[in-house]
């Protein structure tokens, strides 16, 4: 039997964002009982319709973006990723589960093109104002906060088709490889499919932070997350840095090359999201060329002086490169 006070609690956290599974681990409740006590409150809310004829605000979903609500389904169930991620944050907060993020798959990829020249969709993403949460959070809830952030955003990127490049800090570089096909067949770069991708996997990022993982550090007094992402298109060499070693009783068992990306491109992605509004996403004129024109109109040419942005690509022969941003 619940008292008023649970109830109460349960609405709470459900009018906030949270899933009925995240709330039946917080209130150690089953499922049917917090089911039960929703399914209650929204008759009622029905009935007041009814008899008062007032209409009561049904989206219980904080405000995202608007272009997030566009072609995520395609890929990824957006729905059962926020619930997901609302799962896993609430497990590395309560009981600080591991999450082992492998770099694996980036290496094996970027080996296959080391020592050339590749065309790469270039992904950055930030936290905004990062310097104060580290200012006002001790350090493990830091780390706590960082960890949660790093393993939902690769997991987005991931399922888009992407791959980290790496971490630094708490911002994330990743990539998205652009196939070549065979010249001789009069066929062009596959460029429109990575760009496509990369920018869904940033919308869905932005509403992932905003409706996964915010919700569930809201009940717990933790700071809400913003982000910024920037996404272009271009070329970038693999090197090879070095190796990773791996050793056993002080003896090298193991080594493994490690490859990065140089480019202009990366430097590019990276100051553009440096221009973006808090969970916004800035993305190149080469990118936003290649959308389709539902998707262009979920963007508006970014102002923005020469002072701070005099760019020119051989792209645009010569001009100043423009940056598009998204609107709310």
């Amino acid at each position: 039997m619940t008292t008023v006070e649970q109830r109460k609690s349960i609405l709470n956290l459900y009018n906030s964002g949270i899933t009925p599974d995240i709330i039946a681990l917080e209130m150690d409740l089953s499922k049917d009982d917090i089911m039960k006590i929703i399914n209650e409150s929204d008759a009622n809310q029905k009935s007041e319709i009814t008899t008062t004829g007032t209409k009561l605000k049904s989206d219980k979903r904080p405000n995202t973006p608007l272009i997030s609500s566009l072609y995520l389904d395609t890929v990824v169930n957006i729905d059962l990723a926020i619930k997901q991620a609302q799962r896993r944050v609430w497990q590395v907060l309560k009981i600080k589960s591991d999450f082992d993020i492998s770099m694996e798959d980036t290496q094996n990829i970027l080996q296959s093109f080391a020592g050339s020249k590749v065309t790469f969709v270039i992904l950055h993403i930030d936290l905004v104002e990062s310097t104060n949460l580290s200012m006002i959070l001790p350090v493990d809830s830091l780390t706590t906060i960082i960890r949660a952030f790093t393993q939902e955003m690769s997991m987005m990127i991931a399922a888009y088709g992407g791959y980290v490049l790496k971490y630094v800090g708490d911002a994330i570089l990743a990539f998205f490889v652009v196939t070549e096909y065979d010249k001789e067949k009069k066929q062009e770069n596959n460029v429109y499919l990575p760009c496509i991708n990369a920018v869904n996997a940033a919308c869905s990022m932005i509403r992932v932070v905003c409706n996964g993982i915010n919700p569930i550090l809201n009940q717990y007094d933790y700071p809400e997350l913003r982000v910024r992402i920037g996404v272009d298109v271009g070329e970038g060499a693999v090197v090879q840095y070095g190796w990773d070693t791996h050793s056993k009783n002080g003896k090298v068992v193991m080594k493994e090359a490690h490859f990065d990306v140089l480019g202009y491109t990366v430097n590019i992605a990276t100051k553009m999201t440096s221009m973006a509004k808090p969970d916004h996403i800035v993305i190149g004129q080469m990118v936003y060329d290649l959308l389709d024109e539902k998707l262009k109109r979920e963007f508006r040419l970014l102002p923005i002086s020469t002072e701070m942005w005099n760019y020119v690509s051989n792209y645009t022969d010569g001009k100043i490169y423009n940056l598009y941003e998204s609107i709310t």
